[in-house]
């Protein structure tokens, strides 16, 4: 009888400890150990199926774990971390380093790629085709991107039959001759995995995936990544965050701590009951709450994504609605001032060569019907705008903030007034600076083009600045409101924060702010990001507030934080119950009467897409 040798892991670490710089090195800044003591494997066969899903909340290390899988990081001991798989026979010579047979592919909208492509200004992605750098996605997909590029070695050259099918099964063969500035945020995130995948890699890292996807885009997305994954073609390790629902065909569950450790990791079912466990612990009083392991962020874990849509209940079942004591929303049934308009839209139809974008419908608009959309903002007014991927959201956006080249030529007043000079009344038309002013703004489009070089301060103060490069012009009290949302967020946005062994709120945090100094944009996980961007956004008090996917990529946790502060600034703060679950309560600064950052007023207005 013959028997045949087990073939080796892809990816394998034994006990081994990860730092972002040397431990030895000298530094203002700290290093801590980074999954102390890991070990885990992705095997190279497809027997028994193993397929990883990284969950944990937001700063708890989900793109540094997926980092380190494909060798980034400093490990200790360097042989810790290998690639048995890679040396084998079995793998094509052009595989044979990690950095090649392992892909990473995250959301964290740092654009297409190629350096000499990013546009510097928001409006170029509505402007026609005409540079050469403006490339398709089908150059995208082909690699395409440089200028005087080398030709491929044969060994390098596109299977076309790949091409088709990823294409295929992605859905974006009506979208192969758009140039890529023009893909809406969902059809950009498939275009990079389709990129990813006709790398043929040996191992593909997927950095929360399904973030910002519409339900039925997420539903048919799930089952191609399980096509992949069960055939090894390539092995897929996916991150999430705690509420997003589990794809079913997941076998293996690392949860992570909030300190970039390992909370537990196994079997996925196994590692359910062990957090379910926790959980009743915590609430019966029979166990203490982990500081690093936050009951609030467990609860509503568990549910199932399947190829009909998202089944089940979550970890706790109907006793999870015990979290929903610290919701944010506070006064959503308050009555407000409604004031006067803030932005007008009286029939908008957007377009390009005789394809209509927006606005292919009719309303009725005071008893009469228009083409178009139309669309008024007050102030003191709270809107939420919903719709699929590529429906229109983000064009919307756009025409509010002034940045769509058509907005001088629809029917928008923007705070009264229009874009162009109205004969008889004497005003001349708002300038894109007087707008840009008066609105705050934060969305993925925002956040690829914010500069990774800025400290995470200046991006905060950018709210005073005309532009994302200009210097920020800062009066007293406006940095103190800078410092006031340092303080609060500090958790949230300080890589280096440590929690404190008691709990604390979010004003008895260290006044010391230096951190924020030697952090850049760059540096900060994708949550703290967004978190940066929306404060940039709503600091100021400006007349509007636009918030574009805002909170995506963030946990129930850290949104429920940004919410809190948007309807109520300072004024109010998060404690906990004895059970660990959290409740709102007046803050420190609203009793002393020392509040330097408000929530939104009846002078505001506010639309979240």
């Amino acid at each position: 009888m013959r028997f045949l040798s087990a073939r080796p892991p892809v990816i394998n670490i034994a006990n081994g400890t990860f730092y972002r710089h040397h431990p030895n090195a000298n530094s203002i800044l700290p290093n801590p150990a980074l999954f102390t003591n890991l070990n885990f494997t992705v095997p190279s066969t497809t027997e028994p199926p193993t397929h990883w899903y990284v969950v944990g909340p937001s700063l708890s290390g989900k793109t540094t774990f997926l980092q380190l899988l494909g060798g980034s990081h400093l490990c200790i001991p360097p042989n810790a971390r290998s690639y048995p798989y890679l040396s084998t026979d079995a793998v094509p010579h052009r595989l044979r380093s990690p950095q090649k047979a392992i892909q990473y592919v995250g959301f964290n909208n740092d654009g297409f790629s190629s350096g000499v492509t990013t546009s510097a200004y928001l409006s170029a992605r509505y402007e026609s085709k005409r540079e050469k750098t403006d490339f398709s996605l089908r150059d995208f997909l082909l690699g395409n991107t440089e200028l005087n590029a080398l030709k491929p070695s044969p060994e390098e050259e596109l299977d076309p039959s790949l091409l088709d099918r990823v294409v295929r099964d992605l859905r974006l063969s009506q979208l192969l001759d758009l140039p890529v500035a023009f893909l809406s945020n969902g059809q950009g995130r498939r275009a990079r995995i389709a990129r990813a995948l006709l790398t043929a890699p040996e191992v593909l890292l997927l950095d929360e995936p399904f973030m910002g996807l519409d339900p039925p885009t997420v539903a048919g997305l799930s089952p191609l990544l399980h096509g992949l994954a069960s055939k090894a073609n390539p092995r897929l390790v996916l991150s999430a965050r705690p509420q997003d629902p589990i794809p079913d065909w997941i076998t293996h569950l690392v949860y992570l701590r909030g300190n970039s450790q390992i909370a537990v990791m196994g079997e996925k079912q196994a590692v359910l009951d062990e957090l379910r466990q926790y959980v009743q612990r915590v609430w019966n009083g029979t166990s203490k709450e982990d500081e690093t392991l936050p009951v609030h962020n467990l609860v509503q874990m568990g549910r199932t994504l399947t190829i009909k849509g998202i089944h089940g209940e979550p970890l706790m079942g109907q006793e999870a609605s015990r979290s929903d004591d610290a919701s944010p929303v506070q006064n959503a049934g308050a009555l407000r001032n409604i004031g006067e308009p803030v932005v007008e839209m009286k029939g908008c139809k957007v377009q390009y060569g005789g394809k209509i974008a927006l606005g292919n419908w009719s309303q009725d608009a005071n008893g009469n019907k228009q083409d178009g959309l139309v669309w008024t903002v007050r102030r003191g007014e709270r809107w939420g705008v919903f719709g699929p991927n590529g429906s229109g959201k983000t064009t919307i956006v756009s025409l509010i903030c002034s940045d769509h080249p058509q907005t001088y030529s629809l029917p928008i007043r923007l705070f009264g007034r229009s874009r162009l000079p109205e004969p008889g009344s004497g005003e001349l038309p708002l300038t894109f600076w007087d707008i840009q002013s008066r609105i705050g703004h934060s969305s993925p489009e925002i956040h690829q083009h914010m500069p990774r070089s800025l400290t995470v301060r200046q991006v905060i103060e950018n709210a005073w600045a005309d532009t994302f490069r200009s210097k920020a012009k800062l009066d007293d009290p406006s940095k103190e409101k800078v410092e006031a949302c340092l303080r609060w967020f500090e958790a949230e946005l300080n890589p280096s924060y440590v929690r404190p062994s008691q709990p604390v709120s979010s004003e008895d945090l260290s006044a010391d702010s230096k951190w924020a100094d030697h952090y850049m944009f760059g540096e900060l996980p994708f949550s703290a990001q967004r978190v940066a961007l929306f404060l940039r956004a709503i600091i100021k008090q400006p007349d509007i507030v636009v918030l574009d996917e805002a909170c995506s990529g963030m946990d129930d946790g850290v949104r429920n934080r940004c919410l809190l502060f948007l309807e109520n600034g300072e004024g109010k703060t998060y404690a906990k119950h004895e059970d660990g679950s959290e409740m709102i309560v007046d803050s420190k600064a609203s009793k002393a009467g020392t509040i330097k950052v408000g929530g939104l007023s009846d002078h505001q207005a506010s639309s979240m897409f």
